[in-house]
C-alpha cells in the first residue's frame, strides 16, 4: 500500500504490545468531559443571592432572641425558594441526560495483521483506521487510501455538505475545513471507503483543541442577577442605617436594649421584602413551563429572561435559520425535466417510503426529491433501464457516471469538468453556472451520451442546490429586527453562500456591513472571538449553536443555546437553553417571554417595595416622635409574607403584552429600578404611611395601645391588597388591564382579606398577634383608607394622560 508522496506504508497496523505502550504513553482516546452538576450542587446554588442571605441572617437573629414564629416564617420561605427553584433546574438536567447517546463508539483497526474491532477510547497514534460509509471516525488521522470517501464535518466545521476527500496532501496551516486529506475524530462517514494513520487522539485532536477552548471560558453572570443583586445591596445598606438611627435614638432617650433591640428587628424585618426570592423564583419557573410548550428545555432559570434582555442573537445557519437538509432551488435547461431525469439516473442514494428522507449523499437525496416532484422514480428507473457499469464520483475527476441497459450515458459533476466533454447544449451555460453560485447555489452540470465513452455528451443543464431558510426563520429574524435584537449569522459555508442567504433571510440589509452581521468560514476560535467582541461593546449576547464547535462560544455568551435534536452533547451541556425542534422561531418567543419575565419582575419589585417602605416610615416616624411601635415584627411578618407576597406572587402571572417585541431592548446598564421607579415607590410608601399612622394616632395609643395595632394593621393590609389592582400597569386603570385577564390577582385578594377578617375572629391568633377586638365599623373604616392609595394611583394615571394630551 502506498501512502502520502508514494512512501510505503506497513498494512499489518501495530502489534499488541506496540498498541499497549502507546496507550500507557499517550492516554484513552477520550474528550473530557465536563461533569454534570450533581443534585446537591443543584440545590446549593438556590442559597447563592443575598436576599437569601440577608433572610437566614435575618432568621438567625429572629431565632436567637426567642421570636421562634418569625424564625420560622422566615426560614419556610427561604426553603420554599429552594425548592421551587431546584425542582425546575434539577428536572432540566434530567432531561439533558436523556438525550444523551446510549451507545459506546467502537472502530475498525489493523491489529497484528487482522482488522478487529476494539472500543474507540482504545485507538492509539499509529493505528491504521478502516473507513466506510455510516461509520464516525475516532480519531484525527492522515489517509493513506480514499475511494469516493466524502465525510461530514458540520459538527466541527459547521459546513452542511459533505466533504470529498482525497489522499493528495494539502499544506499543514489549511484551514481545517479544507484539509481534504484527513479525517477527524467525531465526524461521520457519509460514502465511500479509506484506510487511514491515526496522527491524534484524545484532548489532542481538534474535537480536543475546543474541548480545551471550554475551558478558557467564564460563564457570566445574567443582567437579572447583576440588577436584583444591586437592589439587594440598596436595601441592605438603607435597612442597617435606619436600624443603627432608630437603635441610638431609642438609647439616647432611655430606653430598655430590649426595647430597643425589638424595634430593630422590627425595622429590620419592614424593610426587607421577604417574599421576593419566591416572586423571582416563581416568575422564572413559569416561564420555563411556557417555554416547555414552546419546544425550549431550560436549564437555568435565569436563562428566560436574561434571553429577553439580549441585544444581539449570534446563531449558526445550518438547522437553526436553514432547514438543514438539500434542496433543489433552481434548474436551468431547456428541459427542466429531462435534467431531473438524468441527475435521478446518475444516483446511488435511496428515498424512503414518504419521499423525504432517504440514505446515501445529501446531495442525491435532493436530487432524487426533486425528480420525485416530477413524478420520476428511481426505483422504476432501476427496473426499466438497469446499469450496465458505473464510475463512482471521485474527487480526482469530480464526476459520476452511469450507463444503463438503453445505452445512454448519464453524467453528473463539476461543469467545469463536464464542459470539455460536451459537443451540444453548453451555450449560455458558464454564465449561469456563475449567476447561481453567486446566489450561494452549489451547482451541478448533467449531461447524456451513447455508449461507454465519457465524449461527445450533451449538457442537459444545470442543478442550483442549496439548505433552503426556514419559512418561519424569515419572520423570526423581521420579528428580532423589530425588536431591536440583531442577528448575526456565523457559519462554516463559504462567504458567498452565507451572504446570499443572510440577504434572503432579512439579516443582511441594503447598506449594512456585511463583515459585521454574517461571518463565513468560522472556526471554534472566531466564534468564540466575535461573542467576546460584541461582549466588550456593553452588548447581552445570546449565541445558539450545534456542533462542538460552537460549544465555547455558547459557554461565553450571556446565554448559550443548544439544537435538541441535531446538537451535540458537548453543546447541549454547554448551554443554558436547549431547543427541542431546533427553530430560530423558538428564540424569538423566547425572547418575548423573558421581556415579560422582566416587566412582571420589575412590577411586582415596586409593588413589594412600596408596602417595605410604607412600613418603614410608619415605623420610624412613630420612633421620631415616641409613640409605641404601631406594628410588632409578626404583624410585619405577615404583611410581607401573605398580603404582600400572596398578590406579588399573582402580578408576576400577568400576561405578555402584545407590544413586547414591537420596542427596542432595554440598555444593558439599565437599572432594575430607575429614577421613575424610586419616585413612584418614595411618594406612594409615604402615602401608605401617612393614612396608616393617621388612623394609629387617631385611635389613641397611649389608651388603647392593642385597637390602635389592630386598626392600623388592618388599613394597612387592606391598603396593600387593593394597591394590587393598581400595580398592574403604570399607565392604564384597572378596568382598562382587564379585571379577568389575571384571575389569579382577583382569588388571591379575596382569599388574603378573608386570612385577614379571620385573624380577628380567632382569639389564639389575635394572642399570636397581640391584635385587639375590633368592631364591625371599625374594620369598614380600616378598609375605606386603604382604598386612599389605590384611588390616588388610577387617578394620577388619568390626570396624566390627560396632561400629555397635544
Amino acid at each position: 500500500m502506498e501512502g502520502p508522496a508514494g512512501a510505503r506504508v506497513e498494512t499489518r497496523g501495530l502489534d499488541r504490545a506496540e498498541a499497549e505502550r502507546r496507550l500507557a504513553e499517550h492516554g484513552r482516546n477520550e474528550i473530557q468531559r465536563e461533569k454534570t452538576r450533581s443534585p446537591v450542587s443543584v440545590l446549593l446554588e438556590q442559597f447563592r443571592s443575598p436576599m437569601i442571605a440577608l433572610l437566614l441572617g435575618a432568621c438567625a437573629v429572629s431565632a436567637l432572641l426567642g421570636e421562634h414564629a418569625d424564625a420560622i416564617a422566615i426560614g419556610a420561605i427561604v426553603v420554599l425558594n429552594a425548592i421551587i427553584g431546584f425542582a425546575q433546574e434539577f428536572k432540566a438536567e434530567q432531561a439533558l441526560l436523556a438525550l444523551r447517546s446510549m451507545t459506546a463508539p467502537r472502530a475498525r483497526v489493523m491489529r497484528d495483521g487482522y482488522a478487529v474491532q476494539l472500543p474507540a477510547a482504545e485507538v492509539v497514534p499509529g493505528d491504521v483506521l478502516l473507513l466506510e460509509a455510516g461509520d464516525v471516525v475516532a480519531a484525527d488521522a492522515r489517509l493513506l487510501e480514499a475511494h469516493t470517501l466524502a465525510t461530514n464535518e458540520s459538527a466541527l466545521t459547521g459546513e452542511s455538505v459533505p466533504v470529498d476527500k482525497a489522499v493528495r496532501p494539502v499544506p499543514e496551516d489549511t484551514p481545517l475545513a479544507q484539509r481534504t486529506d484527513s479525517v477527524f475524530l467525531g465526524t461521520a462517514v457519509t460514502r465511500g471507503t479509506g484506510v487511514a494513520e491515526v496522527r491524534a487522539t484524545g484532548m489532542r485532536t481538534e474535537l480536543g483543541k475546543i474541548a480545551h477552548l471550554l475551558a478558557s471560558t467564564s460563564e457570566t453572570e445574567t443582567p437579572l442577577e447583576q440588577r436584583l443583586e444591586r437592589v439587594t445591596r440598596s436595601l441592605l445598606v438603607a435597612c442597617g442605617v435606619i436600624v443603627v438611627l432608630v437603635g441610638a435614638l431609642g438609647l439616647w432617650r432611655g430606653y430598655g436594649w430590649l426595647e430597643v433591640l425589638l424595634s430593630s428587628i422590627s425595622l429590620a424585618v419592614a424593610a426587607v421584602p421577604e417574599g421576593l426570592p419566591a416572586v423571582v423564583t416563581i416568575a422564572l419557573a413559569l416561564g420555563v413551563q411556557r417555554m416547555a410548550a414552546r419546544h425550549a428545555l431550560v436549564r437555568r432559570l435565569q436563562a428566560v429572561e436574561t434571553l429577553g434582555s439580549a441585544t444581539v442573537v449570534c446563531t449558526d445557519k445550518t438547522g437553526t435559520l436553514t432547514t438543514g437538509t438539500m434542496e433543489v432551488r433552481q434548474v436551468w435547461g431547456t428541459d427542466e425535466r429531462a435534467v431531473l431525469f438524468a441527475s435521478a439516473a446518475c444516483c446511488d442514494a435511496s428515498l424512503g417510503p414518504d419521499g423525504k428522507d432517504g440514505t446515501g449523499d445529501p446531495t442525491e437525496l435532493a436530487l432524487l426529491r426533486a425528480a420525485l416532484a416530477k413524478g420520476i422514480r428511481r426505483e422504476e428507473l432501476e427496473r426499466e433501464r438497469p446499469r450496465v457499469a458505473v464510475r463512482p464520483f471521485d474527487s480526482e475527476t469530480k464526476r459520476m457516471t452511469v450507463l444503463r441497459a438503453d445505452g445512454v450515458l448519464y453524467v453528473k459533476g463539476a461543469l467545469e469538468v463536464l464542459l470539455p466533454r460536451c459537443r451540444a447544449g453548453t451555450e449560455g451555460a458558464t454564465e449561469a453556472a456563475r449567476t447561481m453560485a453567486s446566489g450561494g447555489l452549489r451547482v451541478l452540470a448533467v449531461a447524456r451520451g451513447q455508449g461507454p465513452e465519457e465524449e461527445g455528451l450533451e449538457l442537459l443543464g444545470l442543478v442550483g442546490m442549496a439548505d433552503p431558510p426556514r419559512p418561519e426563520a424569515v419572520a423570526a429574524v423581521a420579528a428580532a429586527r423589530s425588536a431591536g435584537v440583531r442577528t448575526v449569522m456565523i457559519t462554516g459555508d463559504s462567504a458567498e453562500t452565507a451572504r446570499a442567504i443572510g440577504r434572503e433571510l432579512g439579516i443582511l440589509q441594503p447598506g449594512e456591513d456585511a463583515a459585521e452581521l454574517i461571518h463565513a468560514r468560522a472556526t471554534a476560535e472566531d466564534k468564540l472571538r466575535i461573542v467576546r467582541r460584541w461582549k466588550e461593546r456593553g452588548e447581552v449576547v445570546a449565541m445558539t449553536g450545534d456542533g462542538v464547535n460552537d460549544a465555547p462560544a455558547l459557554r461565553e455568551a450571556h446565554i448559550g443555546i443548544a439544537m435538541g435534536r441535531t446538537g451535540t452533547e458537548v453543546t447541549r451541556e454547554a448551554a443554558d437553553l436547549v431547543l427541542t425542534d431546533d427553530n430560530f422561531a423558538t428564540i424569538v418567543a423566547a425572547i418575548r417571554e423573558g421581556r415579560a419575565i422582566y416587566e412582571n419582575i420589575r412590577k411586582t419589585l415596586v409593588y413589594l417595595l412600596v408596602g417595605n417602605v410604607g412600613e418603614l416610615a410608619v415605623m420610624f416616624a412613630a420612633s421620631l416622635v415616641g409613640l409605641p411601635l404601631p406594628l410588632l415584627p409578626l404583624q410585619l411578618l405577615w404583611i410581607n409574607l401573605v398580603t404582600d407576597s400572596l398578590p406579588a406572587l399573582a402580578l408576576v402571572m400577568d400576561p405578555a403584552r402584545s407590544e413586547l417585541l414591537s420596542r427596542p431592548p432595554r440598555r444593558p446598564d439599565e437599572p432594575m429600578l430607575g429614577a421613575a421607579q424610586w419616585r413612584h415607590i418614595l411618594l406612594v410608601g409615604a402615602l401608605e404611611a401617612s393614612v396608616v399612622l393617621g388612623v394609629f394616632i387617631w385611635a389613641d395609643p397611649a389608651q388603647h395601645v392593642e385597637r390602635a395595632r389592630a386598626l392600623a394593621f388592618s388599613t394597612l393590609v387592606f391598603a396593600e391588597l387593593l394597591r394590587a389592582f393598581a400595580a398592574r400597569s403604570a399607565t392604564r386603570i384597572f378596568w382598562e388591564v382587564g379585571p379577568l385577564t389575571n384571575r389569579v390577582l382577583l382569588g388571591v385578594v379575596l382569599f388574603s382579606a378573608g386570612l385577614q377578617l379571620g385573624l380577628y375572629e380567632l382569639t389564639a391568633a389575635r394572642e399570636l398577634f397581640g391584635l385587639g377586638a375590633l368592631r364591625l365599623w371599625e374594620l369598614g373604616l380600616a378598609f375605606a383608607l386603604g382604598l386612599i392609595p389605590v384611588t390616588a394611583l388610577e387617578l394620577s394615571k388619568l390626570v396624566r394622560r390627560w396632561m400629555a394630551r397635544p
